[in-house]
């Protein structure tokens, strides 16, 4: 489904030695039939099941960190500054896993 594993390795340019007679620069040599510069791919692939996982992931620890800073005020305690900084914490890990669901910038999308 678009992991690490199952895409091909990029080929592995080696730079040929220098001699001592010749003052021309080295020539790169690479995989045979492989383009001089090939194009860097993404670190992260911006996959449908990346991100469906990924985000429903933040938003879920973002949930479990909310429900947790709120249990002992559900018990009657006072809110500190501690359970409001949870609390916050915890919405903002949510938020950033809709972000990724959403995706806004529309980057998971090939253009041309």
């Amino acid at each position: 489904m678009g992991s690490f594993v199952s895409q091909p390795l990029d080929p592995v340019k080696f730079v040929a030695p220098r001699e001592a007679t010749s003052t021309a620069k080295p020539a790169q040599v690479t995989a045979p039939g492989a383009p001089a510069s090939p194009a860097q791919a993404p670190l992260f692939n911006n996959c449908w099941s990346c991100r469906v996982l990924s985000g429903s992931g933040l938003i879920g620890a973002g949930g479990y960190v909310y429900w947790m800073a709120r249990k002992p005020m559900k018990l009657g305690y006072p809110p500190g500054p501690g359970t409001i900084a949870q609390m916050i914490f915890g919405i903002s890990i949510a938020c950033w896993g809709v972000v990724i669901l959403s995706d806004p910038k529309g980057k998971a999308f090939r253009t041309g």
